[in-house]
C-alpha cells in the first residue's frame, strides 16, 4: 500500500487532507474475472460499483464524494492533483482509492487500460473541472463529505480507516 500526499489545492482543484491510496496486486493470480472479482470485493465492503471506463483525459475531480478505481486490465499514467500533479502508473491488479477533491486525469494508457469504478454506498458523484473562481465553494463541499465506514479493499481494518482520521 502506497500513501500520496496532495494535501494543497493546484489552480481550482481543492485536493484532500487525506492521502491517495495505491493499493498493489490486489487481484490473485490467474483470477478468471478480474473486472467481475473487484466488482464483487468492493460490493462486499459497501463501495458498489458503477461504473466500468478508463479515466478522463482531462483533470477532473468529485466534491461530494471519495471514488474508487479498480484497474481490471491494461496500463495506463495518471495524473493526481490537479495539472503539474505528480503522474504515477497503475497496471492490472492496481485499486486507487481517492479521497473527495483529489484531481485525476489519464495522461496515456494502453489500449487494454480500464477501471471499475465505484463510491461509498449512498453517494453519487458530482464531476467538477478545474475551475479556480469555484476553489472556495467546492473547498467547502469536500471538507463536508463524510469519512467513509469502510475500506472498499480492506473491510472494516486498515486503509482509509487508518490514514484517512479527521484532526
Amino acid at each position: 500500500m502506497e500513501r500520496i500526499a496532495l494535501t494543497k489545492a493546484a489552480h481550482g482543484v481543492p485536493n484532500s487532507p487525506y492521502p491517495v491510496i495505491l493499493y498493489h496486486h490486489v487481484l490473485p493470480p490467474e483470477t478468471a474475472d478480474p473486472a467481475a472479482y473487484l466488482e464483487h470485493l468492493f460490493t462486499a465492503n459497501g463501495w458498489p460499483p458503477q461504473w466500468r471506463y478508463p479515466v478522463y483525459p482531462y483533470t477532473h475531480f468529485h466534491s461530494n464524494t471519495h471514488e474508487v478505481l479498480g484497474c481490471y486490465a491494461g496500463s495506463a499514467k495518471l495524473q493526481l492533483g490537479g495539472e503539474g500533479g505528480p503522474v504515477h502508473e497503475v497496471t492490472a491488479g492496481d485499486v486507487l482509492l481517492l479521497p473527495a477533491g483529489v484531481g485525476h486525469k489519464q495522461m496515456e494508457a494502453d489500449k487494454a487500460f480500464m477501471l471499475v469504478g465505484a463510491y461509498p454506498t449512498g453517494f453519487s458523484p458530482d464531476l467538477c473541472r478545474d475551475e479556480p473562481p469555484l476553489l472556495a465553494k467546492r473547498r467547502k463541499s469536500v471538507l463536508a463529505v463524510p469519512l467513509p465506514t469502510s475500506d472498499p479493499v480492506t473491510g472494516h481494518s486498515e486503509g482509509c480507516l487508518k490514514y484517512w482520521v479527521k484532526a
